[in-house]
């Protein structure tokens, strides 16, 4: 897993810890970054590494993230990953980022 289209992706798991591909081969978007410093600066653990298909299920929650779809609920992926679209984690680093982006 790296990025989508025209935007980068995002995972949580059980325990609130956030997951996204590190940025190698692909484009490091400023929502991305934006995202990662916001979850730092809250204390919320985040991991830039590699992620393979074969963790979807692992994950409890995901996003996407870009410039004109900001942050956006994963609900789910190939039929068979269901994803929680309210998950507390999630919605606070949207929150986050909508304060973020308009001060």
């Amino acid at each position: 897993i790296a990025e989508c289209t025209v935007s980068n992706i995002f995972f949580i798991d059980n325990d609130g810890s956030v997951h996204t591909p590190s940025a190698e081969g692909f484009l490091n978007g400023i929502t991305r970054q934006t995202i990662i410093e916001l979850a730092k600066r809250k204390g919320i653990s985040i991991s830039e590494r590699k992620i393979a298909p074969e963790e979807l299920s692992d994950f409890v929650a995901g996003f996407t993230c870009g410039t004109a779809a900001e942050v956006s609920p994963i609900a789910e992926i190939w039929g068979e990953h269901k994803y929680d679209v309210e998950n507390p984690t999630l919605l606070k680093l949207k929150e986050l980022y909508e304060k973020e982006v308009r001060k």
